[in-house]
């Protein structure tokens, strides 16, 4: 059996960026560049006042005071979207919004808390603001400059730039399709809950999570449905992924008797890279090619199928978008209490991540860990990753965890 970190090597190694296609900038959020993307105009586009309050000259307010202020005579008012009419002579003010563009003849924008506020002279208290409060043009970017980089996530702040160069619509990486496929004869959707009911069948919530999990990667899901374990029902239903750039299937990878996935993608002309990985949950898992689509089979017990998904599946889906950063950083974590394995290979256990005061993070189990408990997933936020040389770790250890959410960096209390 491979590792996980050779597993995942073989994975990585046969994934490739899908093509490129124009979107409408708000679409574009969660995508990830593939032009870079140039500015048409520089900004700010002129000189502009960071305050609310008067552009002076600051040879005019030099020794201004509480005690002895200096009066300048205001000449005109400039709102942000107006252009002043005048310069700035000696001796006088013009009072200016945040924004506005300076006024020639001014170096200096005095903030209205240290002024009187007078519109016709004004009395200046305070010359901490000399050459002071003004943004110069181009601050931001200039006209040429490359603003985003080919490869660049586009998050809040990305739009928001291409927005200000006018990137109406940008080049992205095409999401991918991916193809989903649940099988077992146990298995019903959510429409025949009825049978689970009554103790007959099993809601596939494979399924369900698998769905989830391709739209939080980023891919766009396609449902297969629910194949009985039968050949031909197997083959018609992966057939049907014609036209997706991945398929994922669970259940039917392992050694039982009814267990033909294999046997059917082998009949399609599929190329195996890899069937089983040194690691629990999950080591029925596989990994091939059916006709140079990427196909991942993972296993049907759902805390399998959810953990070799977030291992392998996500960084494919993530490499295919054109993400360079494609996995979880591991983050040390303090044991709350003690952990053992039972066999040497590496585990991922599930595990609730809290920061102390300190800022450390600390780790406990979220209870028994058997792979087919999916309210354990729905209650961790991070992985525990075990290796396979630490049978046996204290309360007060340091191991490694894979945090999944953002839950782990949020407080119920504001701090700083």
């Amino acid at each position: 059996m491979l590792s996980v970190a050779e597993a995942v090597d073989r994975v990585i190694g046969h994934a490739h960026t899908l093509a490129v296609e124009r979107t409408p900038l708000l679409d574009a959020l969660g995508r990830v560049l593939a032009s870079p993307v140039v500015a048409p105009l520089t900004l700010p586009a002129w000189d502009n006042s960071a305050m609310d309050g008067y552009a002076v000259r600051s040879a005019d307010i030099a020794g201004a005071s509480a005690g002895q202020p200096t009066v300048l005579r205001v000449t005109e008012t400039v709102a942000a979207g107006q252009f002043p009419s005048r310069a700035v002579e000696p001796g006088q003010a013009i009072r200016i919004m945040t924004g506005a563009p300076m006024p020639a003849g001014a170096d200096a924008v005095v903030r209205v808390e240290d002024t009187d506020g007078g519109l016709e002279r004004v009395a200046i208290r305070d010359a901490r603001d000399s050459r002071r409060n003004i943004r110069p043009r181009g601050e931001d970017l200039r006209a040429g400059d490359t603003v985003l980089p080919a490869g660049m996530p586009v998050g809040a702040a990305q739009i928001g730039v291409l927005a200000s160069v006018g990137a109406a619509s940008v080049d992205v990486y095409r999401r991918p399709r991916v193809a989903y496929l649940g099988s077992g004869d146990e298995l019903v959707d959510l429409d025949r809950f009825d049978e689970a009911l009554a103790g007959r069948k099993i809601v596939s919530s494979n399924n369900y999570t698998i769905h989830a999990l391709i739209r939080t990667a980023g891919g766009v899901p396609v449902n297969l449905g629910i194949a009985p374990d039968q050949r031909d029902a197997l083959r018609e239903k992966i057939e049907q992924a014609a036209g997706c750039d991945a398929i994922v299937t669970t259940a039917g990878i392992s050694v039982g008797e009814f267990d033909y996935i294999r046997e059917v993608l082998i009949g399609l002309g599929a190329e195996m890279t890899f069937w089983k990985v040194r690691m629990r949950p999950g080591a029925p898992v596989g990994f091939g090619h059916i006709g140079g689509v990427p196909w991942l089979g993972l296993p049907g017990n759902p805390v399998s199928a959810m953990v070799t998904f977030e291992l392998f599946a996500r960084p494919l889906l993530r490499r295919m978008q054109g993400y360079s950063r494609l996995h979880r950083r591991p983050v040390p974590v303090v044991l709350e209490e003690a952990v053992t394995i039972n066999a040497p290979i590496t585990h991922f256990l599930r595990v609730v991540v809290s920061v102390r005061d300190d800022g450390t993070l600390t780790a406990r189990l979220t209870g028994p860990q058997g792979s087919g408990i999916l309210t354990s997933m729905s209650q961790a936020n991070a992985l525990l990753v075990v290796p396979e040389d630490r049978p046996h770790s204290r309360a007060g250890d340091v191991l490694h965890a894979l945090l999944l959410t953002d839950d782990a960096g949020t407080s119920a209390h504001f701090s700083l």
